[in-house]
């Protein structure tokens, strides 16, 4: 994947801060390089969108001989300049007649955002990068494929709570979608110009959830040698997804509660309130009510979060949208993977339909990724499938001629009966229909048996009956396994 933002800037702290907001506007591209090393990402770069020149070596000043470099190789890449708000650049003319703008640090989502949203005009204008919005659509939109009564009440659900201000509450088990549903939740809101910035609170330290929520000033604590601003700065005019919510500790859940009620925080260190300006969308995979009866969640909490849930359906409560997934799936493959495209049997389909995907549609996602690995632009069939899958697979119908040569191995069965490519022939004496069927029964009965090593249920599944149906026969042609029970 080539480079789509690049960040040259030799003050590594201002450059990672730049790095990370461009990544919450969901920018994945994002490189912050040496000057040293701008040749790497520029030249050849169809993707390139927008450069970023900060400082250089002691100068405030990007360095005029790589940004006129810059400008004969790329003549139509914005490059925006990187200046301190309280010391503006100064600049001749003609330098600054080759850039595209400034952006001024400590950085604001509005001005970045409108960089963003030029530079993506641009490249379109310029009919370069029209596989980006594509590309974006199937991240967004991947999961909620399909037709099924569950995924249409997603769907519905979805477009209702978008255009209000009130928290989600996105219920299911882990790999179903939920971050997705949150992405669609603010793509159609009124905040869809503002960032969406997801947090995983089950997956940062209780003693530094705080700060990451909320930020720091200098000197808070030991280790914050500078300030920060926490996620609900970063998200402001945006939404702020609070994934695996119920991992949250309790203490955590208090000061959470107060910033829902009131709307306002404070960074860690400092006694200034600021505006919580977002929209809040939650997520677990756990069961909140039962937390709420051991009292590891706060019902005052929970109430506050649970103003509009959706609960998003397990992969194996839509299995029939199972093939538009798999489709799904690939095409997203073959935009980010330069045009590797498998394509999958109707067995291979049918045999992941049967499968109980504890995983959900993550799992699903890791199955197609592995299969584009080992057989790039191949087929697959069910026996390319890793052995978990094939476990779960219909039994194949038996042919004839293998029925046949199973019964031929294990008993005598009257040589006038079909096979499977000539037609049957009536000996010249005639025969008792009912008897020779009784004995082709019993003994394919006797050959499944064998094969099931005596286990009833096991050859009723080779003989595609009930295991009852089976037993009838059984006690009908005096057939018994040893000490088997056929009783029930």
């Amino acid at each position: 994947m080539n480079t789509a933002l690049l960040v040259l800037d030799d003050e590594p702290g201002r450059a990672e801060e730049l790095c990370l907001l461009l990544r919450f506007l969901e920018e994945p591209q994002v490189v912050h390089a040496e000057f040293s090393n701008w040749q790497a990402h520029v030249e050849d770069n169809s993707d390139l969108r927008c450069i970023f020149l900060g400082s250089h070596g002691d100068s405030a000043q990007p360095p005029v001989d790589i940004l006129y470099a810059i400008r004969a190789l790329t003549p139509r890449i914005p490059i925006i300049l990187i200046e301190k708000a309280d010391e503006p650049l100064r600049l001749p003319a003609t330098v600054e007649a080759n850039c595209g703008g400034h952006l001024a640090h400590p950085f604001r989502h509005a001005p970045l955002s409108q960089i963003l949203a030029r530079s993506q005009a641009s490249a379109q204008r310029n009919g370069r990068f029209g596989a980006t919005p594509a590309r974006r659509n199937i991240e967004l939109f991947r999961s909620l494929t399909g037709h099924s009564t569950a995924i249409l009440r997603v769907r519905e659900l979805i477009q209702r709570a978008s255009p209000s201000e009130s928290t989600v509450m996105l219920l299911g088990e882990s790999g179903t979608g939920k971050e997705v549903v949150a992405r669609n939740i603010h793509y159609f809101s009124n905040r869809t110009q503002g960032p969406f910035v997801p947090v995983n609170c089950g997956a940062i330290p209780d003693n530094l959830l705080e700060s990451e929520l909320f930020g720091h000033e200098k000197g808070a604590f030991t280790g914050a040698i500078s300030t920060r601003r926490g996620r609900f700065e970063l998200a402001r005019g945006g939404t702020l997804f609070l994934d695996e919510i119920g991992d949250m500790p309790l203490n955590m859940q208090v000061k959470l509660l107060r910033v829902l009620q009131e709307r306002v925080f404070e960074r860690v260190g400092s006694d200034r309130s600021l505006e919580a300006d977002v929209r809040i969308v939650a997520a677990t995979h756990r069961n909140l009510e039962e937390m709420i009866k051991t009292g590891d969640f706060r019902e005052d909490l929970y109430y506050r979060l649970n103003v509009f849930p959706i609960e998003i359906p397990s992969l194996r409560e839509r299995i029939e949208d199972l093939p538009k997934l798999v489709e799904e799936l690939i095409e997203r493959m073959a935009h980010e993977q330069g045009g590797v495209r498998i394509a999958l049997t109707a067995a291979a389909v049918r045999s992941l339909s049967h499968y109980h995907w504890p995983g959900n549609v993550r799992e699903l996602a890791n199955l197609m990724e592995r299969l584009a690995i080992l057989k790039p632009n191949g087929q697959i069939d069910t026996g390319d499938l890793p052995v978990k899958f094939r476990a779960h697979a219909p039994l194949e119908p038996i042919s004839v001629a293998s029925v046949m040569a199973e019964v031929e191995d294990t008993t005598t069965i009257p040589t006038t009966r079909a096979t499977a490519s000539e037609p049957a022939t009536l000996p010249p004496e005639g025969l008792d229909l009912r008897e020779h069927i009784a004995d082709l029964e019993s003994s394919l009965i006797h050959s499944a048996l064998e094969k099931a090593d005596g286990v009833v249920a096991h050859a009723a599944s080779l003989l595609k009956m009930r295991r009852t149906t089976l037993v009838e026969k059984m006690r009908k042609y005096n057939i018994r396994r040893g000490d088997d029970d056929l009783s029930d």
